[in-house]
């Protein structure tokens, strides 16, 4: 019953469509044009007489014309529909009228297939646009429900979707930038390619650090994405860090047919990260500090007492006539202690703080510390200088300094080889220091901020003076092969 009641108010309302009544005025046509002497009291000329024709071909023709109509306005059920109602209308003069049937039939049933096609065809069409319009609203759904600001942007850069995370981030409602290609707007003083952009366009490498300098780098995670982190000042109040990731939205064919951007605000943690770089600058400086005093003492109180000490038992040994041969012997033996006593304490006091990197700066005091591996170690230590030497500040001299002396002591405790170069190459606006030996090597962590639970302090020192100068610090060890580090700061 329910089912009768909701056939009867589908028919009704297809009836009030006043495309249904279209459909229906053209099958009349189509009935007058293949039965006009059956239909008195009209005497019409039919068009294939007046096109001299004997048959019906071009009224059989005419019907594909509500077949399309119907099956574009009402879907595959009125297509169908309008098939069968075609079919009543051509086989009865095929059959009984026609004074050629089997033509007739043919025709007929070639104008059957044509429709059926015809209707096939607007059905798979519908139901490509009906998936595109879901997968549409669901990615809709998706991007809009993340709290990740997301946006995307198609083949031709204009935006399709701006979600509300975004809106809350940059202060633009989607109604007003969905459509169009400004997605630069809040983010950029004038118009420029955003990440997505490039992505969408698949830029060379070249194109992306014109624009993100070397900010931006390729994703590990999604092919052809990349990522990046800069500072937005307009954004919010005294402005916002944001760290971007740009992919590619590929078709079934694997071309590129739209670009998904996300952000995040990472804002609270550049600052966290300022400020612990702030504290490990001012720890540094303190600990360079306290080395520099203990070295001073050492040398000014320390080793002067022991020198003093030494002439006051070269005095003593002088005067042999007045010591027995055992007291005189056992003095000479606490001469010798002495002596490798004050040897020792200077050699501490230059590890501390040499003061060659104060007096005459970063290369001769390189040059000093391979000089010490070499002559304390027995390793073939070497400097190399590549470029024109640049001085650098105090405190980034005495960085460098510190890193290359921290490799090179693990050189001499660990690294078990005969051979260790320093090169220091000087290119513009950078520096970059390649410590490497011919040593066992070691098993590197997958990342280097597992180096402090793997016991390498002293490479977590190094890594550490290199975020200092904002540079970057990169290891390559191979058992057997031995170990090379990299190190690069601007200058």
């Amino acid at each position: 019953m329910h089912r009768a009641s909701g056939l009867l108010n589908s028919a009704l309302t297809v009836m009030r469509n006043y495309h249904f009544w279209l459909v229906v005025t053209m099958f009349a046509i189509g009935v007058i044009l293949h039965y006009p002497q059956q239909l008195p009291p009209w005497d019409i000329t039919i068009v294939s007489s007046f096109l001299g024709l004997t048959r019906h071909a071009v009224e059989r023709v005419f019907l594909l014309v509500p077949i399309t109509y119907a099956s574009f306005i009402f879907g595959i059920r009125g297509g169908i529909a309008s098939l069968l109602v075609s079919c009543f209308i051509m086989l009865p003069r095929a059959i009984f009228v026609s004074p050629a049937p089997a033509d007739a039939l043919f025709e007929s049933g070639g104008i059957i297939v044509i429709g059926g096609m015809v209707n096939w065809w607007f059905y798979m069409h519908r139901r490509d646009i009906n998936q595109r319009k879901n997968v549409e609203e669901t990615l809709t759904k998706i991007i809009d429900g993340t709290s990740i600001p997301s946006f995307v942007i198609n083949k031709q850069h204009k935006v399709t979707h701006w979600n509300t995370a975004i809106e809350a981030l940059s202060g633009v409602k989607k109604e007003e930038i969905i459509g169009t290609d400004e997605q630069w707007r809040e983010f950029y003083s004038e118009k420029r390619p955003s990440l997505a952009d490039l992505v969408l366009d698949e830029a060379p490498a070249n194109e992306i650090k014109a624009h993100y300098q070397d900010k931006c780098r390729k994703s590990s995670l999604i092919a052809g994405a990349c990522e990046a982190e800069r500072f937005f000042p307009a954004i919010g109040r005294g402005g916002r860090w944001l760290h971007f990731t740009a992919s590619p939205i590929r078709g079934n064919n694997g071309e590129i047919i739209a670009a998904i951007e996300t952000l995040q605000d990472i804002t609270e943690f550049e600052n966290a990260e300022e400020n612990l770089r702030y504290y490990l600058q001012q720890i540094t400086k303190a600990q360079e500090e306290e080395r520099k005093r203990i070295a001073r003492e050492l040398h000014d109180d320390t080793a002067q007492n022991l020198i003093a000490l030494l002439h006051q038992l070269e005095n003593l040994l002088n005067d042999r006539a007045k010591l027995p041969v055992k007291e005189a012997k056992a003095l000479w033996g606490f001469y010798e202690q002495i002596r490798d006593i004050l040897q020792g304490v200077r050699h501490f006091s230059r590890d501390l703080r040499p003061s060659i990197l104060d007096d005459l700066g970063l290369l001769p005091a390189l040059e000093w510390a391979t000089d010490e591996l070499k002559n304390t170690y027995w390793v073939e230590a070497s400097l190399q200088v590549i470029g024109n030497e640049q001085r650098l500040s105090q405190e980034a001299e005495l960085l460098v300094f510190r890193i290359v002396q921290e490799a090179l002591r693990n050189i001499a405790k660990h690294a078990q080889t005969t051979k260790a170069e320093v090169k220091v190459e000087f290119a513009g606006n950078k520096i970059m220091v390649t410590i490497s030996d011919n040593g066992i090597g070691f098993q590197l962590p997958e990342n280097l901020g597992a180096l402090p639970y793997t016991g390498k302090l002293g490479l977590v020192g190094m890594q550490e003076r290199v975020q200092l100068l904002g540079g970057t610090l990169k290891l390559e060890s191979r058992l057997g092969k031995g170990t090379t580090v990299f190190v690069e700061v601007p200058v």
